[in-house]
């Protein structure tokens, strides 16, 4: 309730240390659970986080820093579809089509770096414009690998629901269909 109670009532801690079910105090709340980071897509945006700050760091590194921002972005755009998914928030927020815009973001992600990092790894002889481009085509699999697997998600809740309007409009017909030959 809001405003917070200025004055709550403490419980008794036990002797062993925390309450079991209590809620997780501080910034540890905001930390994804163990679950979901054990699960393909926690990571998936684990890895995609981790080689788009990489790429980003060797950007930073080399002599010219031409192709800097894309990896920032995505760095940025999967931590958060990582917090989002981790908290739930695709189901609080029902307004957005979350499996589009994480496809979209996969998708655009995936193009980006394989063009950027053939460019440099072909064009720069800087060496961490190399190691950014081998980075970058690690990132682009990853990225393909989570639109892939986004793609077929989507293809499979769609085809159940056009499975079951099928039904329905079968059932309609059949019933005029039946009524009509009365």
């Amino acid at each position: 309730m809001w405003p917070p109670d200025p004055d709550p009532d403490p419980e008794p801690e036990p002797a062993g240390g925390s309450r079991p079910g209590a809620a997780v105090p501080g910034l540890r709340a905001l930390l994804p659970a163990r679950a979901f980071l054990c699960s393909l897509k926690g990571r998936l945006l684990l890895a995609e986080s981790g080689l788009s700050f990489i790429t980003f760091i060797c950007y930073v590194v080399s002599s010219a820093s031409a192709f800097l921002t894309v990896p920032l972005l995505e760095f940025l755009l999967a931590l958060y579809f990582l917090f989002a998914d981790a908290m739930q928030l695709n189901d609080k927020w029902q307004g957005l089509c979350w499996p589009m815009m994480d496809f979209l973001r996969c998708v655009t992600a995936a193009l980006i770096y394989f063009v950027i990092s053939i460019t440099a790894v072909a064009k720069y002889s800087d060496g961490a414009y190399k190691a950014a481009g081998v980075f970058g085509f690690f990132a682009t699999i990853v990225f393909a690998i989570d639109f892939y697997l986004i793609f077929n998600n989507v293809a499979k809740f769609l085809k159940q629901g056009d499975t079951t309007e099928e039904n329905t409009a079968q059932r309609a017909e059949e019933e005029n269909s039946d009524s009509d030959s009365d």
